[in-house]
C-alpha cells in the first residue's frame, strides 16, 4: 500500500551564532535531504516545517503518516511537543511518543526510571543552585552536564571534574547557558559504546555494537564524547562495529540497553550510550530521537555493519512504525 507521508522537520535557528547551533542546523539539513530522497523513491512525501503554522499546515496536508525529525521549537520537553500535535491531530508518527521522548531527554528523569527498573546506571546528583550540598557518597571524577540537552551540547573537555571546587563552577557556568537542572553524574572510566535498536517489543532488532575509542583525541578534548569531538574530531575517533567485545559482554550490553529502551517505554528507534567499567556496563542515556545523517551518526554506521544500506535503515524505520500503527489512516477521511 503507497501513503503519504509528512517528513517533519526543524526551523532552522538562524538567531542561533554558536558553534553548536551552526553544526546541529547543517547536520539536520543533510539528514531531512536524504531521508526526503529515499522516502520519494516509494512513497509521496511532503517537508512540513515545525514552526507557528503546523498544526494548520499538517491539517491541510492529507498526509497518512509522519516521519518525525524535529527535536522541537524550546523547553525541557520539547522533543515531545510535535508528537502531541500530532496526537490531538489524530495523526499516526514514526518514533517515541510524548512522554518517552520527555522522559529520554531529560536524563535526570530517564536515571531515576532506570533505578527503578533496575537498569544500572552511573550514581547522579541534581543541581537547580551551583551552592546545594554535594553528595559525600558520589565518587569523583564527576562528569557535569546540562540535564535536557542532545548532541554533545554543553559537554566539553573540562566538563570531567575531580574536586568540588571545580563541580560548582561548572554547574555555575551550565546553568547561566542552559536550563536547569544541572546533572552531576559518576564518570564511568572505561570503554564507550553505543547500541542501536530498531522496532518493538519482542520482535525489535539490537544493532551490532558500535564501540567508540577516544585515544587519538588531543587530551584537552575529553577522552569522552564531547561536543569538539562529536563536530570537529570525527577523524580522529575511531569507531569499531562490530565492537572487538567478548559475546559474554556483547549479551550484557544489548540486554541491558533493551532493558533501558523498554524502561522508558521508546517505539521503533533509539540509541543507547553505555560505558563499561570492570566488565559491567552502565547506561548513561537514551537518544530516542537519534541522528541518522549518513555515514557520520552513529545509528547509520551500525547499520552498515548488520548489512543494512541507508536506504534500507529509513524504510525498516518507516515500515517498524507502520507495523507497530497497524492500520494507518488518511487524517482527512
Amino acid at each position: 500500500m503507497s501513503y503519504k507521508i509528512g517528513l517533519v522537520l526543524d526551523e532552522p535557528k538562524i538567531e542561533m551564532s554558536t558553534d553548536e547551533s551552526r553544526s546541529a542546523d547543517e547536520q539536520k539539513r543533510i539528514t531531512a535531504n536524504k531521508i526526503y530522497e529515499v522516502l520519494s523513491k516509494k512513497y509521496e512525501v511532503v517537508n512540513i516545517v515545525a514552526d507557528v503554522k503546523i498544526i494548520e499546515n499538517l491539517k491541510n496536508s492529507n498526509i497518512d503518516i509522519v516521519f518525525n525529525l524535529s527535536t522541537g521549537v524550546r523547553g525541557e520537553s520539547r522533543q515531545s511537543q510535535i508528537p502531541a500535535i500530532l496526537e490531538m491531530l489524530g495523526i499516526p508518527y514514526v518514533g517515541s511518543g510524548i512522554l518517552a521522548h520527555a522522559m529520554a531527554l531529560d536524563k535526570t528523569v530517564a536515571k531515576q526510571i532506570f533505578k527503578y527498573h533496575d537498569v544500572l546506571t552511573p550514581n547522579f546528583q541534581i543541581f537547580h543552585d551551583e551552592n546545594e550540598k554535594l553528595n559525600p557518597e558520589l565518587k569523583f571524577p564527576l562528569i557535569i552536564k546540562p540535564a535536557c540537552e542532545g548532541s554533545g551540547f554543553g559537554i566539553h573537555g573540562d566538563s570531567v571534574v575531580y574536586e568540588e571546587e571545580a563541580v560548582r563552577k561548572k554547574v555555575s557556568k551550565l546553568l547561566k547557558q542552559y536550563q536547569p537542572p544541572i546533572l552531576a553524574e559518576e564518570f564511568i572510566e572505561g570503554r564507550e559504546f553505543t547500541v542501536g535498536i530498531i522496532g518493538n517489543g519482542k520482535d525489535k532488532t539490537v544493532l551490532p555494537i558500535l564501540e567508540i575509542d577516544f585515544k587519538d583525541i588531543p587530551e584537552e578534548y575529553g577522552k569522552f564524547y564531547s561536543f569538539e569531538v562529536k563536530a570537529n574530531f570525527g577523524h580522529k575517533t575511531n569507531y569499531y562495529c562490530p565492537a572487538p567485545i567478548s559475546n559474554k559482554l556483547e549479551e550484557q550490553i544489548k540486554a541491558m540497553a533493551s532493558k533501558a529502551f523498554d524502561a522508558l517505554g521508546c517505539r521503533d528507534l533509539a540509541r543507547v550510550d553505555v560505558r563499561v567499567r570492570d566488565d559491567v556496563p552502565y547506561i548513561l542515556e537514551i537518544n530516542s530521537l537519534p541522528g541518522l545523517k549518513p555515514v557520520y551518526s552513529d545509528l547509520t554506521k551500525m547499520a552498515e555493519a548488520a548489512g543494512i544500506s541507508y536506504d534500507e535503515l529509513i524504510i525498516k524505520i518507516l515500515e517498524e512504525a507502520i507495523k507497530r500503527i497497524g492500520k494507518v489512516r488518511r487524517v482527512n477521511s
